[in-house]
C-alpha cells in the first residue's frame, strides 16, 4: 500500500462545530496531520454537545479522529506570537469565524501572507466574506431557506419538511475539502497559497441543479413534489403492512415496467408519468398493495430484479446492514473515558491505498505540553503560559 494522499501535509484547525470538523476530519483521514486550537476551558462547543459516550460528546468523539489538540488564547499576544511559530511548520489554516472576527485577531489572510505567501486559508461560513448576508447569523435551516431547497421538501399543500441531516454544513464541509485539495495542486505548480471562500449558502445553492433548470427553462419555480421531490407514483414513498416504509424510484420505464408487472399492477404499465387526478389514483392503488405485505416481504420479492425498489431503514438497521458492513462504512474505535465507539468510515475507496485511523478523538489540550516543546519551550515557560490562561 502507499503512504496516505496528505501525508506531510500540516493543518491548523481554528473551526468549531460540524462544518469545519467534518472537513478536517476527511482531510486527516486522508493523512493531514490535523492540529485543532481551542479555546481553554471551554473548546470546540461540540464536546458540550449531547449525547455524552463516558464522559464525551457523542458528535464530538465521530467528526475529531485523528487531530491533536492544543489550547491557545489567541487574543493574547503571547498567544499570537505561538500561533505564529505554529504557521511556520504549517500549510492550511481552516477557521469558521464570522467575517471581520480574524481582522480583529490579527490573524487575517491578508495580514498572514505577507509573511507567508504558500499558505493555505479556509474560512468556512455561512454566506461567505462578502454580499448583503456575510453578517447574517444562521444555521443549516436558514441556508436552506434562502436556497430556495427548503421550499421543494414536504407535500405540495402542506409546509416546507426540514431534512433530517444538516445538508448545508455537509456541503459547506465537502466543498472545503474540494477548495483544499485543488489549492495544495497549485501551490505545487506555482508556489503560491490561496484564499478559499466557502461559504455554506453558496454550495446548496449549487445543488439546486435539476430544480434550477426547470426554472430555467421556464421561468417558474418549482412547487413541492415535483420530481425528484417526490409526488410522482413512480418516485415516492409507500407504507407497507407493517407500518414501515418502502422507497419507489422507478424513473425510467423499464423499472416501472417490472414493478407493475411483479407486485400485480399490469393496468398501471402505461400511467408512469401520470398527472393531477390520475396521478392520485395510481398512488393509492400503489398505496393499497403495498400495504398487502411488509416492507421486508416486498425487498425479498423484488430483490433481484431492477424494479429501484428498496427498504426505508432506520439507523439501527443501516448500522448492521451487511451491505454497510461489506464496504467497511462503520467501524470501532477505542476512544479513551468512552470506550469502544462507532465511526463512520471515509466513503473514499483507493485501490493502492488505505486510509488508517492513527489516534482517537483527543481530550482538550491533550496535546499542548507536546507541541509547545516541539517549538521550544521549556517545562517552566509552559507553566508560566497556563498561569497566565495562554494555555
Amino acid at each position: 500500500m502507499l503512504n496516505n494522499p496528505l501525508d506531510g501535509v500540516k493543518i491548523l484547525d481554528l473551526t468549531r462545530l460540524n462544518p469545519g470538523a467534518y472537513c478536517t476530519m476527511l482531510l486527516a483521514d486522508m493523512g493531514a496531520d490535523v492540529l485543532k486550537i481551542e479555546q481553554p476551558g471551554r473548546g470546540d462547543y461540540l464536546r458540550h454537545t449531547p449525547p455524552l459516550i463516558g464522559n464525551q460528546s457523542s458528535m464530538f468523539l465521530t467528526l475529531n479522529r485523528n487531530k491533536r489538540s492544543m489550547t491557545l488564547n489567541l487574543k493574547s499576544e503571547e498567544g499570537k506570537e505561538i500561533f505564529t511559530k505554529l504557521l511556520n511548520s504549517h500549510d492550511v489554516l481552516v477557521e469558521s469565524f464570522r467575517p471581520g472576527v480574524c481582522i480583529r485577531l490579527g490573524i487575517d489572510y491578508d495580514t498572514l501572507k505577507k509573511d507567508h505567501p504558500e499558505l493555505i486559508y479556509c474560512p468556512i461560513t455561512g454566506f461567505g466574506q462578502d454580499g448583503p448576508y456575510k453578517n447574517l447569523v444562521g444555521h443549516d435551516i436558514n441556508y436552506l431557506a434562502l436556497s430556495g431547497i427548503l421550499s421543494l421538501t414536504g407535500e405540495k399543500n402542506g409546509p416546507p419538511i426540514v431534512p433530517g441531516i444538516p445538508i448545508a454544513d455537509i456541503a459547506g464541509s465537502m466543498f472545503a475539502v474540494m477548495g483544499i485539495l485543488l489549492a495544495l495542486i497549485s501551490r505545487q505548480k506555482t508556489g503560491k497559497g490561496q484564499f478559499i471562500d466557502i461559504s455554506m449558502f453558496d454550495g446548496v445553492v449549487s445543488w439546486l441543479t435539476i430544480q434550477a433548470a426547470r426554472f430555467i427553462a421556464n421561468g417558474k419555480s418549482p412547487e413541492r413534489e415535483t420530481w425528484p421531490a417526490g409526488g410522482e407514483p413512480f418516485y415516492s414513498v409507500y407504507q407497507t403492512k407493517d407500518g414501515k416504509y418502502v422507497a419507489v424510484g422507478a424513473a425510467e420505464d423499464k423499472f416501472w415496467r417490472i414493478l407493475c408487472e411483479k407486485i400485480g399492477a399490469k393496468d398501471l404499465l402505461e400511467d408512469r408519468m401520470a398527472k393531477d387526478q390520475r396521478a392520485k389514483e395510481v398512488i393509492n392503488r400503489l398505496s393499497d398493495i403495498f400495504k398487502t405485505k411488509s416492507r421486508d416481504e416486498w425487498f425479498q420479492i423484488l430483490y433481484d430484479l431492477d424494479s429501484c425498489l428498496t427498504p426505508v431503514k432506520t439507523l439501527d438497521e443501516v448500522f448492521t446492514d451487511p451491505h454497510v458492513e461489506h464496504r467497511g462504512l462503520v467501524f470501532d474505535l477505542n476512544c479513551p473515558g468512552s470506550g469502544i465507539v462507532k465511526q463512520l468510515a471515509l466513503p473514499v475507496k483507493f485501490s493502492g491505498i488505505k486510509p488508517e485511523i492513527k489516534i482517537p478523538p483527543p481530550s482538550l489540550g491533550q496535546h499542548t505540553d507536546s507541541i509547545l516543546n516541539e517549538l521550544g519551550y521549556e517545562k517552566n515557560d509552559i507553566e508560566q503560559l497556563k498561569t497566565k490562561g495562554v494555555i
